[in-house]
């Protein structure tokens, strides 16, 4: 890898100042100076310092964020904040992206990387990942509906695979249910979709889980964190690389 392009990828700032501070003799590797910008190295096999500090390069980012609502799913957008902005004031350097969309309003776990494969096993109909929700719903939720979520619905243009619905609490003085639910694809609008079919509205949505990874509980709204060590374990077997 070129060194310019590592230094920038490591967060020291743009291609142009990156060179600029390499051009200047700021940058040593294995304790030789080094003014070229092209100069090809291997993160892994030597020890690179900028102005006496340490560099640690790492390829692949891997974040859990608390999503609040009113921010969308997506690397940019003409009308409302992004993700992406929302992490931007300490990974700007990273080109992040969402894995998988949560609707404007929804809240909860969002995975963020840079690695694509990763997103790509992740987000596969084939792999059947499971997401799980919690959400306040309008009016009393019956058995017969559980049954309806474990038997599959017919929105129309699709028919949903089984998904495992479990009543937490009724709420009879605003007429409302909360309720878990897992689901195997990541529709639009899916969960909105489904309660609807029985003249159920959807009050509010929260994702708490998707595959094996759960949203930490001490993670506040708005708040994001890289990927704990166990977690990124985890994720081994859909493609993570440390």
């Amino acid at each position: 890898m070129r060194l310019d392009k590592l230094l920038a990828h490591a967060g020291l700032g743009t291609r142009r100042q990156v060179k600029k501070m390499i051009q200047a003799g700021t940058v040593e590797i294995d304790q030789e100076v080094i003014k070229d910008p092209a100069f090809q190295v291997d993160p892994k096999l030597v020890d690179i310092t900028c102005e006496g500090q340490a560099v640690h390069y790492q390829q692949y980012y891997y974040l859990m964020l608390n999503k609040p609502a009113g921010i969308v799913s997506a690397t940019e957008d003409h009308y409302y904040e992004t993700v992406i902005d929302w992490v931007a004031a300490d990974y700007s350097h990273v080109d992040l992206f969402p894995v998988g969309r949560l609707d404007r309003d929804t809240t909860g776990l969002l995975l963020l990387t840079n690695h694509g494969q990763l997103a790509h096993q992740l987000l596969s109909p084939k792999q059947e990942i499971g997401k799980v929700y919690r959400a306040w719903v309008q009016g009393r939720v019956e058995a017969n509906v559980i049954t309806a979520f474990a038997d599959g619905i017919d929105l129309g243009d699709f028919i949903t695979l089984p998904a495992q619905l479990s009543i937490i609490n009724y709420d009879p003085a605003q007429d409302r249910t909360y309720i878990e639910v897992e689901i195997y694809e990541g529709k639009f609008h899916q969960v909105k979709r489904m309660f609807s079919a029985f003249d159920h509205q959807v009050v509010t949505l929260q994702r708490i889980q998707m595959g094996p990874i759960v949203l930490d509980p001490n993670l506040a709204l708005g708040q994001y964190r890289p990927l704990k060590p166990e977690e990124m374990q985890q994720l081994k077997p859909f493609g993570l690389i440390e």
